[in-house]
């Protein structure tokens, strides 16, 4: 129509274009995932010019709204010149490496973007006074463009994001070459804890999440970082009061992408019953006929303030991640499957889904009893899963090299081997 699309119709790197390629690991489709880490890639030049022009400091950072050059394009000055935005989509080289396990990729290009940004980071976090933390900080889109919008100590939001930069990065730096690897364990260590109090994960110290809001910026330890674990029962608990927080605000200010996303979050908190409602919320109340992801709520307000319709794809892929997160997990350095399926799903199944390690998984659950779990190895790592059953038998690899502990079957695959275990019934 001759005018500009919503939000100029850029490059929006503090959720956007993060969560619309979610869904491409586990379907099995890095060949499309790898478009992402490809074009950041090709931007990385622009990018670094930009940082040292900017916060006046060598490495890599990345602007929050880009043009498809990689150049920055402005916004609220919180989000679009945020110092942690690199260390989100560092997170998408670090599973581009995980899901295929190609060593090629780990040293060309996984582990030279990852220290580009530890060097950014490093040097800005010592710029300030008092040492390990940023000179500021906040948490996307918390009091919108408002001087409150930032904070003198970290956000959960920037703290998350910077403690699981260094942790998958102190291992993708010793898988590839060990060079600076001192220097990251010792950034790693001298990172705050998370701020926690009775509400759960606040946006930051002093700061509880005070009312509905759309962004969830100040979970991300829970999803996508899976730094809390329901597997802990102190982080459980973390989790527990958080949701609990969350619900409690209600989702007034929410829009489509939200109900997506806490799909995702109430997947990884194994609450299989709440991660479909939200999905289903989504799917009935935020997407046009035709599917399309409309932003606002499309039924009258029944679960949302904002009613507009500018089209976005993110929720849309958030929703596929949803459905992976309830039906298959690898994150917690073990697979599971069925972690999240809703009560009333009494058979399930699904094939070839992938996980971290390169594995390609299929299983069957048949009156609301797992049956079977099926694994290939693309390229011969160390296998962990969680077997959903107390009696078990194996084919594909003898009974004794299936190392068993707490639940959990370890096992060396070989390159191409595939590994199926079935309920045996007792």
């Amino acid at each position: 129509n001759g005018n500009l699309p919503p939000w100029k119709g850029d490059f929006h790197h503090d959720l956007n274009t993060q969560l619309s390629y979610w869904p491409g690991y586990a379907a099995n489709h890095l060949d499309l995932t790898a478009g992402y880490t490809n074009w950041l890639w090709k931007v990385k030049d622009e990018n670094k010019r930009w940082t040292k022009q900017y916060f006046e400091t060598d490495g890599l950072n990345v602007p929050g709204v880009t043009t498809i050059s990689g150049k920055p394009m402005g916004g609220w000055i919180q989000y679009s010149m945020s110092p942690t935005t690199a260390t989100w989509l560092a997170q998408h080289f670090y599973w581009q490496w995980q899901y295929s396990m190609d060593g090629k990729f780990l040293k060309e290009k996984c582990y030279p973007y990852l220290n580009e940004i530890e060097l950014f980071l490093s040097s800005l976090i010592n710029k300030s006074e008092t040492g390990n933390k940023l000179p500021l900080s906040s948490s996307p889109e918390y009091h919108d463009n408002n001087i409150k919008a930032w904070f003198k100590d970290y956000t959960n939001y920037d703290l998350s994001l910077i403690k699981s930069f260094y942790e998958f990065g102190t291992f993708v730096s010793a898988t590839a070459y060990e060079r600076r690897l001192n220097e990251w364990l010792g950034q790693r260590m001298l990172l705050p804890d998370l701020n926690i109090n009775e509400t759960g994960l606040t946006v930051a110290p002093g700061q509880n999440l005070d009312e509905s809001h759309r962004h969830f910026s100040p979970y991300m330890a829970i999803h996508p970082l899976g730094l809390l674990n329901v597997e802990d029962e102190k982080e459980k608990d973390i989790i527990n009061k958080s949701l609990r927080w969350i619900k409690k605000k209600g989702t007034r200010n929410w829009t489509g992408y939200s109900f997506s996303w806490m799909g995702c979050i109430y997947a990884r908190a194994q609450e299989g019953d709440s991660a479909a409602s939200m999905l289903k919320k989504f799917a009935t109340n935020f997407c046009s006929i035709n599917s399309f992801h409309l932003n606002g709520d499309q039924k009258g307000g029944q679960y949302s303030s904002f009613t507009y319709r500018p089209f976005t794809l993110e929720g849309n892929f958030a929703f596929a991640q949803g459905i992976h997160e309830m039906l298959l997990q690898s994150h917690k350095g073990f697979v599971e499957v069925f972690p999240a399926v809703p009560t009333g799903w009494k058979n399930v199944s699904f094939k070839t889904l992938r996980t971290e390690g390169a594995f390609l998984v299929s299983a069957k659950k048949e009156g609301s009893v797992i049956t079977e779990v099926k694994i290939k190895s693309e390229a011969g790592a160390v296998l962990r899963i969680k077997l959903p059953f107390k009696t078990w038998i194996v084919t594909g690899v003898e009974r004794n090299k299936v190392n068993l502990d707490n639940g959990i079957a370890e096992v060396k695959a070989i390159k191409g081997q595939t590994i199926v275990f079935r309920n045996a019934f007792e």
